[in-house]
């Protein structure tokens, strides 16, 4: 399809590429700006980008706008696409733009207006009666887009800030074809089916209550989940050579100052004043790991020095930006410092990409990586950057793992590599990460001994694996939709006597699996076995055990597995077979 650029030039770009899908989509959110203005002309615009899976717009309405009115409202988009409307590129002078929005009563695109370069051509896109000041780009005609559905509607502050007005924002997805807007639509209910908060709630794992917005609560169940990750992380983490450690929750000002996080990440910190004295509860564990590596002189020998924390964090997120697990004000970060010699380098990053590699496919994931770069409000030296972001590249490619590159997205103090796993129903999430770091080194005045005799300063990698154990966890509900391996499953045997003349063998039979460190229970209620076993089908549980007086009499059990169902009468000891090569 052909794409209309801001300079007003074509390209072709299909819709398998970002810049084609961008310019569909775009397009799609000027389709329903358009159909908005017809139906309710007193409609003021704000802005309509693309964003990934579709495309969103926000609109300052005279009434309450609701997904009741989408059915009009898509049904005015269907008359503009059969309309095949050509999307029409002119520029117009600073006053002019200003003339035309005036006219068409448009504040905030006046407001943008006045906030671009007095010099600078202002860009418009025509559609039909339909005028917009966008840069675009843009498909040429409005038939192109065949198939999209309006989503949802929330509110969104002008600007993102909380002083500004609250906007109705409405989201919206488009295709090319029916099939693959079907295909998307499906695969949203599947993730309304997996989503943690409603699994998490049903299987008891966690709860949000509003004494503690974006705050978790771990239910015991949720609580042996959390665990059961952690152990597997320290298991990893000893066999690499690792040592944990635990830092302060909270350190003053100055530390934070050397840092740079007081400069630069100030507005995400939670402060207090003790004694006089500002301090902030810990954002990231890496200040106070520099600390640790202070404490003592350190040698060239004793490197690389990998240092891990599961340190708890917390960090000042807005209100609106808060989902389940997912985005929290509270979280264990997996966090790990490695201090090495500029030459070792490449290796400590490739043995960090392994691991990480290991723990994503022992779960099950795929990934993709990112390279990000400098950002704006970066510290440091160029040959520093150049240097740190050079030895990312390097190692990737010595690897062979193929990457993005993510133009200015690195963290303040260094460049970054982030994995984003796909999810069984092909979501990505950005999880594990691998920071270069030459400039805490430097602000810390970290040192070490080097073979010459002389102090030289240390490199410093920061990384996590899993991000934060209570976003891997959200995300894990997710892609198992709750039906957890067996190793990983808060019960992983579920015990139903037929009736209480079983209920003594029950708990014999508890007694054995408990010895063999399974995670059984037995449902004691004086309910029918129908209803135990479709409640113990309800909680996910892998593995059930029906016995009844046959099974008390032959000293067996009969067996019921998550997924294949029925597997008949076998002794114990078959059982403990079967679940320890499941393990």
């Amino acid at each position: 399809m052909k794409i209309t650029m801001k300079d007003g030039s074509m390209r072709e770009a299909g819709f398998q590429e970002e810049a084609g899908r961008n310019a569909f989509r775009h397009t799609t959110a000027h389709i329903l700006a358009q159909a908005v203005k017809r139906l309710y002309p007193d409609t003021r615009c704000a802005v309509g980008p693309s964003i990934a899976d579709g495309f969103y717009y926000d609109f300052d309405f005279s009434f309450r706008f609701s997904e009741e009115n989408f059915a009009e409202v898509e049904a005015e988009m269907r008359k503009i696409v059969r309309e095949n409307l050509q999307l029409k590129h002119f520029t117009a002078d600073r006053e002019k733009a200003l003339e035309i929005l005036e006219e068409r009563n448009e504040p905030y695109k006046i407001e943008m207006l006045k906030e671009m370069p007095e010099d600078e051509e202002i860009s418009f896109f025509r559609q039909g009666e339909y005028l917009e000041m966008c840069a675009g780009p843009h498909v040429a005609y409005t038939s192109a887009v065949k198939a999209f559905k309006l989503l949802s509607v929330a509110g969104a502050y002008w600007r993102g800030d909380e002083k500004n007005k609250m906007l109705t924002r409405i989201y919206g997805t488009s295709f090319p074809e029916k099939g693959m807007l079907e295909e998307y639509l499906n695969r949203l209910e599947e993730a309304r089916k997996r989503d943690h908060r409603k699994l998490g709630k049903e299987l008891g794992l966690f709860t949000l209550l509003e004494e503690g917005p974006g705050f978790p609560f771990f239910l015991p169940k949720g609580l042996i989940l959390k665990n059961l990750l952690i152990d597997y992380w320290r298991k990893l983490h000893t066999r690499e050579g690792y040592v944990e450690i635990s830092t302060p929750i909270m350190l003053n000002r100055r530390l934070w100052e050397t840092s740079g996080h007081w400069e630069h990440y100030r507005d995400k910190m939670y402060t207090t004043v003790i004694d006089g004295a500002d301090f902030a509860v810990k954002p990231m564990s890496c200040p106070g790991g520099m600390l640790v590596y202070k404490m003592e002189p350190r040698s060239y020998r004793d490197f690389p020095m990998r240092i891990s924390e599961l340190g708890l964090i917390h960090r000042n997120e807005k209100s609106g930006t808060l989902h389940g697990l997912m985005r929290v004000r509270c979280c264990t970060q997996d966090d790990a410092h490695i201090f090495m010699m500029p030459e070792q380098i490449p290796d400590e990053i490739k043995g960090v990409v392994r691991l990480i590699d290991e723990v994503y496919s022992d779960f099950g994931f795929k990934y993709h990586v990112e390279l990000s770069t400098r950002p704006e409000n970066a510290i440091g030296s160029d040959e520093d950057w150049e240097m740190a972001t050079n030895g990312l590249k390097n190692a990737l490619e010595d690897l062979k793992l193929p990457y993005a590159v993510n133009e200015g997205d690195g963290a303040f103090y260094g460049p970054k590599i982030d994995f984003h796993l796909e999810d069984s129903i092909g979501r990505t999430w950005q999880c594990g990460t691998i920071q270069l770091d030459f400039q805490l080194p430097q602000r810390f005045e970290a040192e070490y001994i080097g073979e010459d005799g002389r102090k030289h300063r240390p490199v410093m990698i920061h990384r996590v694996v899993f991000g934060s154990i209570e976003r891997f966890l959200g995300i894990l509900i997710e892609h198992f939709a709750g039906k957890f391996p067996l190793w990983l499953s808060p019960v992983q045997v579920k015990i139903l006597p037929v009736s209480d003349k079983s209920l003594d063998y029950a708990k014999e039979i508890e007694g054995i699996l408990q010895s063999e460190g399974l995670r059984c229970e037995v449902d004691e209620r004086t309910e029918k076995i129908g209803y135990k076993i479709r409640a113990a089908q309800l909680e996910k549980i892998p593995y059930m055990l029906i016995l009844g007086e046959k099974e008390v009499q032959a000293g067996s059990v009969s067996v019921r597995e998550r997924e294949s169902g029925d597997l008949g009468s076998m002794t114990v000891e078959e059982l403990l077979d079967i679940l320890r090569g499941k393990m």
